[in-house]
């Protein structure tokens, strides 16, 4: 029934404006704003083209999960250039990570690292063989 809908994701942010900097000024993704007062709202553009919409919640709780990956061709340069711009890792205690922050699984060939916006919500940079 819904296999040809142009579906699309969304999840809520405590601030918008500082959400907007944050995705739009550190992760460098294209960000529109539409909407007024408290019908304001944030659409991402991620690489492949698809949208993920961000709205305002007074009473936002930080998912718990991974709410975005972003796949990365060389995950100790995407380490770096996040530190560079301010971001700071997630260390889990459930995996083993490096002296950067990354978790490494050679038999899976993956790496990840974990960190978060502004709201507290967790995204990820990964890298697969």
């Amino acid at each position: 029934m819904l296999g040809q809908s142009a579906a699309f994701s969304g999840f809520s942010v405590n601030d918008l404006d500082e959400a907007r900097r944050f995705y739009a000024d550190t992760l460098g993704l294209p960000v529109e704003e539409s909407g007024e007062g408290d019908m304001r709202m944030l659409s991402l553009t991620l690489g492949t083209g698809a949208k993920v919409f961000v709205y305002p919640k007074d009473t936002h709780t930080p998912a718990t999960f991974t709410i975005l990956n972003f796949p990365v061709d060389d995950i100790d340069a995407a380490v770096e250039e996040l530190g560079r711009r301010g971001v700071t890792l997630e260390r889990y205690p459930d995996f083993d990570a490096d002296e950067k922050g990354i978790v490494r699984d050679e038999a899976a060939g993956l790496a990840i690292a974990w960190f978060t916006d502004p709201a507290g919500n967790i995204l990820s940079v990964l890298q697969e063989r």
